[in-house]
């Protein structure tokens, strides 16, 4: 069973900076998809970023330039690093492993919250 585990997350600056972590365990991370995902309370949850086992990333228009997904399959672990933040990127955090070497996203993090506000 696939464990995801996210960290990282709290109040920010706008302007400032956060590195999120998902730790992963119960599958061979290396093969699998990474990703993160992001939700307002009452509005729809939305992609942010894609990683695939090969390293090629994907993101939300809203985020290129300023966030990095990259992982580290020696630790099991996907990271999402959010430069000038701002006050829209306040959100839950999930990060997500899918169950091809591309997507196929299906299981979840419990999420973490991210707050951009002065």
């Amino acid at each position: 069973q696939v464990q995801l585990v996210e960290s990282g997350g709290g109040l920010v600056q706008p302007g400032g900076s956060l590195r999120l972590s998902c730790a992963a365990s119960g599958r061979l991370f290396s093969i699998y998809a990474m990703g993160w995902d992001r939700q307002v309370p009452g509005k729809q949850r939305e992609l942010v970023a894609t990683i695939t086992s090969t390293a090629i990333t994907n993101y939300a228009d809203s985020v290129k330039g300023r966030f990095t997904i990259y992982r580290d399959n020696a630790k099991n672990t996907v990271y999402l690093e959010m430069n000038s933040l701002q006050p829209e990127d306040t959100a839950v955090y999930y990060c997500k492993m899918g169950s091809t070497w591309y997507g196929d996203f299906g299981s979840w993090g419990q999420g973490t919250q991210v707050t951009v506000s002065s």
